[in-house]
């Protein structure tokens, strides 16, 4: 009997104390200790800072070829300190800002409103989606192909590794994040490439199989989709030689570089699905290994800081922060905040626990404590993907504006409208229109001049424009008159339209005030429509200062 009640005692114990184990692992539900989720989690940034640091000084060098071995640049400890100041990870800080400030239920609107109101330099999708918010486009819109002409482009693919890191075993949730943060920039396969890393990051913290956590990131996308295609076929064509990863390589280009039906919608190099390939190819030819994982994302070329950064975040958090090598982690300075966040290396940790707190018991699991180790008691989802979007016939757009309550909460949108107020002071009559937010546009003194007003191109393809419509008198000489300069060592086009015909092209450079006059009177007895354009002339500080504006008749 003494023995029989011992053996009952050691059930009652083995069932009281380990029960929520034992019931989790059969109940639907996975647990991972706190501390475990951090290490991992913490991992995942060294990994995505690791690889954006090491493939940085290769970034579009080399594209549509593989980066030779001696081109490829050594790793470095000091290096990892490069990281503050890369859009690869600033960007989606913007994003867990957003979570942390307005909760895990912050509307897509003020998802939009949080990313219109960022200062950092952007470009591709981003900058057209923002862009788009600035100009009262609200989201989903913002990032639909009727507006944004980037919609495949690579962006939310390098910014959506918080959505797997504060989603663990959640691929529901990342693909709501995806749903309400992708959608500012991107469409369809665009939106596609983001949901599959996140699913894969979530995936990550449960298994250490690599085609475990590529399944799971598959299984989080439309299966129709070019870029879930991608996928299979990068699989199959590992499968078919696992040993050399140029082969895989060269059916890559073959297919979604060079076959048109692959590039619709795309932006070339940019493009979501070839960037995607680069770093599956890391994944699964770097068998593991932390630096070969890096190094074949890297050579494979095209955003080749961007690509590694995400193989290796990935790859890092199946392997967790106690288990990596020195060398990645020991240089890294923990008191600099990222740039334009709030964040240094330890408040990220901790904000990223604490989203992750939140999402677990929004997915329906809970917090638990076991002989003083804290879990995550997690339920098992099974995913269920968007539906599928193609970015080259997409459905209709939703004519989402924000309200002028809204508008007044992005800063640029007040600033747009402060600078029609000094429009209408200085240069009365003119109008300004697509004014990018670069290079603080506005009236400022500067280069000995006051009141000088300082444009700049809305992006790479589309000119700031100063308009008006005049009335040319019949038997007067009429001139406009301008005095324009760039900023220094840089240069910007001006573009002179009457009614939308362009009239005269030059190019503003040489560091000092330059007076440009163009003849008017051709146009005697008619109201024209007169354009001044800013335009981009290489994409580098192409600031327009404009000191003079005027009409003159004689």
């Amino acid at each position: 009997m003494k023995h029989f009640s011992v053996w009952i005692l050691a059930v009652s114990v083995f069932f009281g104390v380990f029960a929520p184990c034992f019931s989790a692992e059969n109940d639907g539900f996975r647990r991972l200790s706190v501390q475990e989720y951090r290490d991992k989690m913490k991992a995942g940034w060294i990994g995505q800072i690791a690889g954006v640091c090491w493939g940085f000084p290769t970034e579009f060098k080399w594209n549509d070829q593989i980066i030779p071995e001696d081109k490829v640049p050594v790793w470095k400890p000091e290096m990892i300190n490069q990281a503050f100041g890369q859009d690869d990870l600033y960007v989606e800080m913007t994003f867990l800002r957003t979570l942390e400030e307005y909760g895990l239920n912050a509307s897509i609107r003020q998802a939009g409103i949080d990313f219109a109101n960022s200062q950092y330099p952007l470009w591709c999708a981003n900058l057209a989606g923002r862009n788009n918010l600035r100009r009262g486009i609200a989201p989903p819109d913002s990032g639909h192909p009727k507006y944004n002409r980037c919609p495949n482009d690579i962006d939310y693919q390098i910014e959506a590794d918080y959505s797997g890191l504060i989603s663990p075993g959640l691929p529901n949730s990342v693909i709501a994040l995806g749903e309400k943060f992708g959608r500012l920039m991107n469409y369809g396969d665009g939106i596609y490439g983001g949901v599959f890393m996140g699913a894969m990051y979530a995936e990550a913290f449960f298994t250490t199989d690599i085609n475990e956590m590529i399944d799971a990131g598959l299984a989080a996308i439309p299966a129709d989709s070019q870029y879930a295609e991608m996928v299979r076929d990068v699989r199959a064509w590992h499968k078919e030689n696992p040993d050399d990863w140029t082969y895989a390589w060269g059916k890559c280009f073959e297919k979604y570089r060079k076959n048109p039906e692959y590039q619709k919608a795309s932006n070339g190099t940019i493009d979501v699905k070839i960037n995607g390939a680069c770093i599956l190819l890391g994944l699964l030819y770097g068998n593991g290994d932390l630096d070969q994982t890096i190094l074949i994302s890297m050579r494979a070329g095209y955003d080749s800081d961007c690509n590694p950064s995400s193989a290796a975040g990935a790859l890092f958090t199946q392997i967790g922060f106690s288990k990596l090598p020195a060398r990645f982690s020991e240089k890294l300075d923990n008191g600099p905040k990222f740039s334009y966040t709030e964040y240094n290396f330890p408040a990220l940790l901790d904000v990223c626990e604490k989203l992750a707190r939140q999402t677990v018991v929004a997915a329906g699991g809970r917090m638990e404590t076991v002989d003083g180790v804290e879990y995550f008691v997690i339920p098992k989802q099974t995913a269920s993907p968007m539906p599928l979007e193609l970015s080259w016939d997409p459905k209709p757009a939703q004519d989402c504006r924000y309200t002028e309550a809204e508008l007044e909460q992005i800063r640029d949108y007040i600033t747009s409208n402060k600078l029609q107020v000094g429009m209408d002071k200085y240069f009365p009559g003119w109008k300004t229109s697509q004014c990018g937010q670069d290079m603080n546009p506005g009236f400022t003194s500067i280069y000995g001049e006051e009141n000088v007003l300082c444009t700049h191109p809305l992006d790479r393809n589309t000119p700031c424009v100063i308009s008006r419509s005049y009335a040319v008198k019949t038997g007067t000489k009429t001139t406009l008159n301008l005095r324009v300069r760039n900023y220094q060592n840089y240069d910007w086009l001006l573009k002179i339209r009457v009614n939308g015909s362009p009239q005269l092209e030059k190019v503003i450079n040489g560091n000092e005030w330059q007076n440009v006059t163009f003849d008017l009177t051709p146009f005697a007895g008619n109201t024209i429509q007169i354009d001044l354009e800013n335009m981009p002339n290489g994409w580098a500080c192409e600031a327009g200062y404009w000191k003079t504006i005027s009409i003159t008749e004689e």
